[in-house]
């Protein structure tokens, strides 16, 4: 099991508060494990970085850890500086492929979301503005590549929303996709007992019966059970 867990959010949620959020989550679960890790990446970490954070009044536009920093104390200056939150996010990504004595998983929210537009906009005109791509942010061009020597990329996912086939993504395997085989009939009925517990079927009307009728009925198809399962009688 990874003893290292970052959850990353998704291309909807890259702005300086949620990526703060993450931060917050990422240290209150793994602080122990930060305070023995120290930085080994000394490069300046960009400020401003994220929709809406905006620059530095300043003019800073960069700031640099000091030797001798733990990755807690990385992460704890993403936390405490607004406009450091995606910059120390990226800079933790790099910091994170350098660990090797103990398994790290980053836990990345909708990844397909990350093929195509933000739900961000940029102003040309006074009357007009320009639909940011998820490739133009930080976040998403420090963790998207599944084309890297330092680290894994999977992702798991039932949506074929992306608008290219994966040969065209950028940076994504031509082999990359690998189609599952259907549900097993006691890993369906693991599934439809925790949709149970989720509520998404009435205790009343479960029954083995009726969730193997879903299951025969779906092929063992996950998408069509679980889409299938409010309408259990």
């Amino acid at each position: 099991m990874p003893e290292l867990v970052d959850y990353v959010p998704n291309v909807q949620d890259c702005n300086e508060l949620r990526t703060k959020s993450s931060l917050q989550d990422f240290l209150k679960f793994n602080e122990t494990r930060l305070k023995q890790l120290p930085c080994q990446i000394f490069d300046p970490i960009s400020l401003g970085e994220g929709a809406g954070v905006g620059w530095m009044k300043d003019g800073t536009d960069s700031m640099a850890m000091p030797e001798g920093s733990t990755l807690y104390d990385l992460v704890d200056t993403g936390i405490r500086h607004t406009h450091a939150a995606v910059g120390v996010l990226v800079h933790l990504r790099k910091e994170l492929s350098l660990v090797k004595d103990i398994p790290v998983l980053f836990a990345i929210d909708q990844y397909n979301n990350w093929f195509t537009f933000s739900e961000y906009e940029e102003p040309v005109t006074v009357r007009s503005t320009r639909p940011i791509h998820a490739r133009e942010l930080a976040t998403v061009n420090a963790f998207r590549s599944m084309m890297n020597d330092d680290m894994m990329v999977g992702a798991f996912s039932h949506s074929t929303a992306v608008g290219k086939l994966r040969q065209h993504l950028p940076d994504v395997p031509g082999d990359a996709r690998v189609n599952l085989p259907r549900y097993t009939l006691d890993e369906a009925a693991s599934v439809c007992h925790y949709y149970l517990r989720q509520r998404l079927a009435r205790r009343e009307s479960f029954s083995d019966e009726s969730w193997k009728k879903i299951y025969y009925l779906s092929n063992g198809n996950g998408s069509e059970m679980r889409w299938l399962m409010p309408f259990m009688r």
